[in-house]
């Protein structure tokens, strides 16, 4: 085990943690690969009867993953090593979700992009006051994946397209809302949760347990008081229409929204339209994970990948010169060249349905 994984069983308890908390966490491909076998020699231990993912530190479970190992390979040549990456922790995201054990993902503080992926699909997902969520890919050129699509495909109304398109930051209570969480605990009372989960009498009432320390959030989500507007706004088919309706609906909020779709990539935010909406109509998970990982491979070889990347993480200069600059600019069917490409291959053995 790396210094990366922590790893423990006690009292019929699993607790993996990830443990690069001065990268808040974030997932190389190491700590990936490290997480899969975990999961796979618990499957079957009958010392394990509930698994507790979390993550070290005080500033968050997960900040997504390595953007500068991905930086790495996607300018160094290396689309084998980063498909190899992706396809890895998609199969893992995925065991998570089909897991035969209860999982309790505690998603205090920072967790972002793979930290959904790991905790999102998670049977039991669990958000404090310190909780901030959010996929934003847009901001670095490119499209919400390791399922994030299929949980924003199932947020009420078009909450996941501007959720998606914005790179908007949920609260816990925005995350209970949108379906990205299922309870709300103060991180005062996670050291008592985690004892309660070993001590439990009933090894099959994990999420009783949870409910026990479930609290309403001081604070309502403001995505749910936003509804009106984007709703109105973000059933428009195309994202150069839904920047059009931001501006002419008249609400502050709205005409904000609109300005930062304006500096996002063009590019990045057709793609992701479409992989939001196409998310909508498929049957599973894994289906959801395939199509996004067909839009990776194709975003692997693309400037505003690499440029937004450089803008945000490797120079810091918050300026990226996306090409093409400008909506218009784009194919209409942009998208849909992206997600029918087949010339990523697969991640799953056998065809999702």
């Amino acid at each position: 085990m790396s210094a990366h994984i922590s790893a423990t069983v006690a009292d019929g308890v699993g607790h993996v943690t990830l443990d690069r908390p001065q990268a808040i966490n974030a997932l190389s491909y190491e700590m990936v690969r490290e997480l899969t076998a975990v999961f796979d020699t618990w499957r079957d231990d009958s010392e394990v009867g509930v698994v507790v993912l979390d993550g070290a530190g005080d500033r968050g479970f997960c900040a997504g993953g390595d953007i500068r190992e991905l930086y790495g390979y996607a300018t160094n040549g290396g689309h084998g090593e980063a498909r190899d990456f992706f396809r890895t922790e998609y199969r893992l995201d995925a065991a998570i979700a089909r897991y035969p054990k209860p999982v309790v993902s505690i998603m205090d503080g920072i967790t972002m992009g793979g930290g959904i992926g790991l905790s999102g699909h998670a049977s039991i997902r669990v958000v404090t006051e310190r909780s901030k969520l959010a996929m934003p890919e847009t901001r670095i050129g490119f499209t919400p994946d390791v399922g994030g699509t299929w949980l924003l495909a199932k947020a009420p109304g078009e909450l996941g397209v501007h959720l998606a398109l914005n790179s908007r930051t949920m609260t816990a209570a925005d995350a209970l809302y949108a379906g990205f969480a299922d309870a709300y605990v103060p991180s005062r009372d996670l050291p008592h949760l985690l004892q309660a989960l070993a001590e439990r009498a009933d090894p099959g009432s994990p999420a009783e347990i949870v409910m026990l320390f479930d609290e309403t959030p001081a604070e309502a989500s403001t995505l749910a008081l936003a509804r009106d507007w984007i709703d109105d706004c973000y059933v428009a088919p195309s994202v150069g229409e839904i920047i059009a309706r931001l501006r002419a609906h008249g609400h502050p909020d709205a005409a904000t929204a609109a300005d930062e779709l304006e500096t996002l990539s063009p590019t990045a935010m057709a793609v992701t339209l479409e992989s939001v909406r196409r998310a909508r109509t498929l049957p599973n998970l894994e289906a959801a994970l395939e199509q996004e990982f067909r839009a990776v491979n194709w975003f692997l070889g693309q400037h505003d990948l690499h440029e937004g990347i450089r803008a945000q993480v490797i120079d810091k200069d918050r300026d990226p010169k996306w090409n093409p600059p400008e909506l218009r600019d784009l194919p209409r069917d942009l998208g849909a060249r992206v997600l029918d490409d087949p010339s990523a291959g697969r991640v799953f053995d056998t065809p999702a349905g």
